[in-house]
């Protein structure tokens, strides 16, 4: 929590995450340009977010793209905020309904559209079986149930409480307990543009890295990284405590 204090205490390191906030997955060569500070003045900023776990990164070939990583500060609110003040309509669930084209799924030369990371206190078995397990998903994922197996080639079905399809996930490719990669279509407003997500599990000492990467998400649905940002801090949450965090209407913008 220090780290994240320092690095925010910064007005350079709060313009990049700004910048982020507004096009996620930039390169250095993006960020430069658009601050009055050298390349390496860039470089130095962006190691102590990263350290502070509020930027995250990928490679693809030789280039390096950078996420804003909202998980670290929406664990302080969920800590030291919530009991007192309720979540703003901001950061609600954006409606998305996917159509999947499989060689755009498959496409592994892009990038992700944004990419969120937390570090979660339990082993990589205990947190892929709460990603692949019905009993576990009504205690994060808005109270869905998962129906099916996490098997290249299946269809996972997450049902509302009513037992209405809300989500389905074709798996394209899964490596338990480190890998999941399916693709999203939830059943809330036809013709929207596909996407796919990918969970990325790394056992640590005494702990997990969680991180959740979308791609192919259309610019008018960029919101839906709010609702993963929920769904992973409770999922943090019910792991590390074995209690739900209440979904309340605030949360889902009602």
């Amino acid at each position: 929590m220090d780290a994240i204090f320092k690095a925010l205490g910064d007005p350079a390191r709060r313009a990049i995450l700004d910048s982020l906030k507004a096009r996620d997955g930039q390169t250095l060569s993006d960020l430069e340009e658009q601050f009055e500070m050298t390349r390496f003045g860039v470089m130095k900023h962006l190691n102590v977010l990263e350290d502070a776990s509020l930027i995250v990164t990928t490679k693809k070939g030789r280039f390096k793209f950078h996420y804003l990583n909202a998980l670290p500060l929406q664990e302080a609110i969920d800590r030291w905020i919530d009991p007192l003040l309720a979540k703003p309509a901001a950061r609600a669930v954006i409606d998305l309904k996917s159509k999947l084209e499989t060689a755009q799924m498959l496409d592994t030369s892009n990038h992700p559209d944004f990419v969120h990371q937390t570090i979660i206190q339990c082993t990589a078995a205990a947190l892929w079986d709460a990603l692949i397990n019905g009993e576990a998903t009504p205690h994060y994922y808005f109270d869905t149930v998962l129906e099916g197996d996490a098997n290249p080639g299946e269809t996972l079905i997450y049902r509302a409480p009513d037992g209405s399809e809300m989500l389905s996930c074709d798996v394209i490719a899964a490596d338990p307990p480190n890998r999941l990669e399916m693709t999203f279509a939830p059943h809330f407003i036809p013709n929207a543009a596909p996407s796919r997500h990918v969970y990325l599990i790394d056992e640590m000492p005494g702990a997990c890295r969680l991180t959740i990467e979308h791609y192919n998400l259309p610019p008018e649905m960029a919101g839906i990284r709010n609702g993963w940002v929920l769904i992973a801090s409770r999922l943090k949450t019910w792991l590390e405590t074995g209690t739900a965090l209440p979904v309340t209407p605030e949360m889902m913008g009602r």
